[in-house]
């Protein structure tokens, strides 16, 4: 272990008129304690703010090592701050959960990015939450939705659940289509986020409502059952009228952030919230073709998802699943170790269920 590129480094500072309070130490195992007096001496730290940050098993571990090191004191008495001791409970809890599983679940993930998994991240860690929250291990096995297209569904049969997260562009959405179809189908719980509520809008509208032909405008401009479509007006939170159109600027024309949705009070969505009103974060361009609503009521979808305003659906579901909710929305931006997500605790409960049944 060597301590000089530490040194160099604070001495760098120094000449430029910054001097550190703290020196947070990373290394694959714990800085001895000559290594630390050192670093103090040659860097006019204080040798009890320099702070070892070894590598550890699980990153839920890293608030008590630090505060193990008073690292929460050395910035509050730099900030003068006359805060209460910190309370760490909660840490304890997501790390006694972490540690103590009582069974484990396979859950597919079907993308087109599959050989980039951190594409991924937020929604890898969303399950892993839920698992903690459901004293579970999550096991996610990632497959190519453009070899469903090819191979067929069999690499879906042993899997407690399926996943279909968000994404862009044509590639690999008739496997997506035919993963939301098996998972209706053969009544395995799904979770459809953003792309994936709109291909399972898609499946059901084709192979439920009669509408062979329904697809999106975004991957079939001429379909002549567009149930999926670019909207080219909405009102946003503060009752302006925002417009896009096809040849608009990518990114100005989404539907971005916090948004408040107004759930179906009886719907499984409204259960699983345990809310009539929820604020969930969006990205994304097209939305559900409200000419085709009624028709696909008709068929038995639930539309138990509004947007603010009521004028777009947020979420769909099927009645006769066992579990089975997509929203346009992206759930996982607010899932957190310590609290979890609702909708993604309920999906990973439900996916020990069936390996149970």
């Amino acid at each position: 272990m060597k301590t000089k590129p530490t040194q160099h480094s604070v001495k760098e500072l120094r000449s430029i008129g910054i001097q550190p309070d703290i020196l947070i130490c990373r290394s694959d195992r714990k800085l001895p304690s000559n290594e630390r007096a050192k670093i103090a001496l040659f860097t006019n730290v204080e040798e009890k703010a320099v702070i070892s940050l070894p590598d550890v098993d699980s990153i839920y571990k890293i608030p008590a090592l630090l505060k193990s090191q008073d690292l929460d004191y050395f910035v509050c008495r730099r900030f003068h701050l006359d805060v209460p001791e910190a309370d760490l409970v909660e840490w304890e809890q997501v790390l006694y959960q972490e540690s103590n599983p009582t069974g484990e679940v396979t859950i597919g993930m079907v993308g087109k990015y599959i050989e980039l998994p951190d594409t991924y991240k937020s929604v890898n860690e969303a399950l892993k939450h839920a698992g903690l929250k459901n004293r579970l291990t999550v096991n996610i096995q990632y497959i190519d939705s453009q070899d469903l297209e090819t191979k067929g569904v069999d690499s879906l049969a042993h899997l407690d659940a399926i996943l279909v997260p968000g994404g862009f562009g044509g590639r690999g959405v008739e496997g997506k289509i035919l993963t939301a179809q098996y998972a209706r189908e053969n009544k395995v719980p799904y979770l459809g986020i953003c792309l994936g509520m709109q291909v399972a809008l898609i499946d059901y509208a084709r192979n439920v409502a009669g509408l062979t032909d329904a697809h999106s405008t975004e991957f079939n401009p001429e379909t002549p059952n567009p149930v999926i479509g670019l909207i080219n007006e909405w009102l946003d939170e503060e009752g302006k009228v925002e417009y896009r159109n096809a040849d608009s600027d990518l990114g100005g024309t989404m539907r971005l952030g916090s948004q408040l949705c107004h759930l179906v009070k009886g719907t499984k969505a409204c259960d699983v919230y345990g809310s009539e009103t929820i604020n969930e974060r969006h990205r994304h361009r097209f939305e559900v073709n409200n000419n085709y609503r009624e028709q696909l009521s008709k068929a038995g979808l639930i539309f138990s998802g509004l947007s603010s305003d009521k004028s777009l659906v947020e979420v769909i579901e099927i009645a006769d699943h066992p579990w089975f909710i997509a929203g346009q929305f992206h759930p996982e931006f607010n899932s957190t170790p310590r609290d979890g997500h609702p909708l993604f605790e309920s999906f990973v409960a439900a996916s020990f269920k069936l390996q149970k049944s």
